[in-house]
């Protein structure tokens, strides 16, 4: 089959390369020429906009995939494309957009007479190799259409049609409100471990490997957690600022819309907001409350002084 991918980054660069490899024609657009040249090289076709990314399209109906960030990005790469394609032609998110944002996309593009679905794509950097789950919203009578796209994409049984427009990207959320309190957990043991009494003896990319083999705890986040411990064992070279790009917090937002208690998630959001604060005004206020009530001694700051 013949697809066109917008965004050529870490994902929508290899996701055309996978493709490539399986047999399918790939026409990639990106601003970037880096980007551009990359998949060159690999075979697939590149163009720098989205009105060349359609004209240079040959089969029907035209699948065009958007792979950027959510939100104004992704709304714009749409309704450009829109405006291009013609009706029966096959549009198809496969960012991190929110699940009410896709509802709303399939709705306009359907009064265009174009197909919409809502991919929620999971794999990272590994999707190359590995294959990406997919986990697809929509029609379908669209995602059949576009199935051997999807199976060339994801690793034997993969690929799910999960539900109507919207579906996809729900999935993918709260996939990763739950990936952030797997994460959550593994830090805070890993963190004791370190700390504790055996800490000096303790090689934790050891106990990574170890519980890879037959615990109950294993999965892939170990397996990079060992990856991360056999580069940097004591992971000295990174900073402890943990961003969010959205799921997280609609998840939590979520649970509460529907009165489902999550708290082992919505800490885990909490705590990467926790760690964007070297010296946050809450624990200062702590550490003052504690020094009123009982006296307990508290580290101050040297005063500025002027020249």
């Amino acid at each position: 089959m013949e697809i066109g991918i917008v965004g050529l980054g870490k994902m929508g660069g290899n996701m055309a390369e996978r493709l490539v490899q399986r047999g399918h024609r790939v026409v990639g657009c990106d601003p970037n020429q880096e980007a551009r040249e990359r998949v060159e090289r690999v075979g697939a076709h590149a163009v720098g906009t989205v009105p060349e990314l359609v004209a240079a399209l040959q089969q029907s109906p035209r699948v065009v995939w958007c792979m950027v960030p959510a939100g104004a990005v992704t709304d714009m790469v749409l309704d450009e494309a829109a405006t291009l394609l013609q009706p029966g032609d096959i549009l198809i998110d496969g960012g991190n957009s929110r699940y009410t944002d896709s509802v709303r996309h399939y709705e306009a593009l359907r009064a265009r007479g174009l197909q919409f679905l809502d991919v929620g794509t999971s794999g990272g950097v590994w999707g190359l190799t590995e294959g990406y789950c997919l986990m697809v919203g929509g029609d379908r009578e669209t995602f059949q259409a576009v199935e051997p796209l999807l199976r060339a994409l994801a690793p034997e049984q993969g690929v799910l049609h999960v539900g109507p427009a919207g579906a996809g990207h729900y999935v993918k959320m709260v996939h990763n409100g739950i990936e952030y309190a797997l994460m959550q957990s593994y830090a805070e043991g890993f963190e004791i471990l370190e700390a504790g009494p055996y800490g000096e003896h303790i090689n934790l990319h050891d106990i990574c490997n170890l519980w890879m083999h037959g615990s109950v705890v294993r999965s892939w986040l170990l397996e990079l957690a060992a990856r991360a411990f056999a580069e940097d064992p004591k992971l000295e070279q990174i900073v402890g600022y943990v961003a969010d790009s959205g799921e997280g917090r609609w998840t939590v937002m979520e649970s509460i819309e529907h009165a489902v208690p999550a708290p082992v998630i919505a800490l885990s959001l909490y705590l990467r907001f926790r760690s964007r604060q070297a010296d946050s005004f809450s624990a200062r206020v702590l550490a003052a409350l504690r020094n009123q009530f009982g006296g307990h001694a508290v580290q101050r700051r040297e005063p500025e002084t002027g020249v």
